[in-house]
């Protein structure tokens, strides 16, 4: 009898193991877990030398400075200037030891008008010869503090005063009214104290071209143009010679004010 394999039942048949697919049809081995991305290693910055502090900050105070003191000389030059008061020829309008900020943009003749305080150079011989003038470590200070704008040019050698007469002006005093005339018409100088005269010397002038006629507020204690008629420039002031308009009084602070603004007064003056 022959021997015949038996034949295993149905369930006992070898089955195909499974082949696993990509999408794509080809055959894959099973999938491994995702590991997490590494990032790539960054690379060091390079240590820089630490700068030298005591050597930097100088460097950078020195820049301040510097900074500091071209801006300071621009100002001065340019756009406004300090000055303070020495005398009573401007009270009440400005008082002793007043300090006020003048407007060096405001000093041609366009930018100038009847009653405007003005700061100008001495004109020549207004004022007594300095019998002090700085020497050695004094000079060179006093030229150091001018430079950077503390003090200002030509120092000891300004005066205040307000502008009465401008170029082709015919100023006058005193008419029958007792009051001063600009062309011909009166003006009530409101800013006089009561019981100041606008002139105790009798005076008829014609302002030249380039010039102006000035005069302190406190008539009776005031050198101003009046007290210079006879001398070389008939006492006008050039306008060559004016430094600016005052604008603000800025110290002591309860006198905090501006100087300036419309003036009524020469509202009528008409054109010479």
């Amino acid at each position: 009898m022959t021997d015949q394999p038996e034949e295993l039942p149905q369930s006992f048949a070898p089955r195909e193991r499974p082949t696993l697919r990509a999408s794509s049809g080809t055959p894959e081995s099973t999938p491994q877990p995702a590991s997490e991305p590494v990032a790539a290693p960054t690379p060091e910055a390079p240590e820089v030398p630490a700068r030298t502090r005591g050597g930097g900050c100088l460097r950078e105070t020195a820049l301040v400075i510097l900074v500091a003191l071209a801006l300071s000389v621009v100002v001065k030059t340019f756009f406004v200037q300090s000055f303070f008061i020495p005398s009573e020829s401007m009270q009440t309008t400005l008082m002793v030891d007043d300090r006020i900020v003048v407007n060096k943009l405001a000093s041609s003749e366009g930018q100038l008008r009847h009653g405007d305080i003005v700061v100008f150079v001495d004109p020549g011989g207004w004022l007594a010869a300095p019998t002090n003038e700085p020497t050695g470590a004094r000079k060179v200070l006093v030229d150091v503090l001018t430079f950077v704008g503390i003090l200002p040019q030509h120092a000891g050698e300004h005066m205040i005063k307000r502008i009465i007469g401008m170029p082709g002006d015919t100023v006058s005093c005193c008419g029958e009214d007792g009051r001063l005339s600009v062309n011909g018409t009166p003006v009530t100088e409101s800013y006089l104290d009561p019981g100041v005269l606008p002139s105790e010397v009798a005076f008829d002038v014609v302002v030249p071209e380039g010039s102006v006629w000035v005069m302190g507020d406190n008539r009776q204690n005031s050198r101003d143009s009046r007290a210079h008629l006879g001398m070389p420039g008939g006492g006008f002031v050039p306008i060559a010679a004016i430094e600016g308009r005052a604008a603000f009084i800025v110290f002591p602070f309860d006198r905090l004010s501006h100087i300036g603004g419309e003036r009524p007064d020469f509202a009528g003056v008409p054109e010479p």
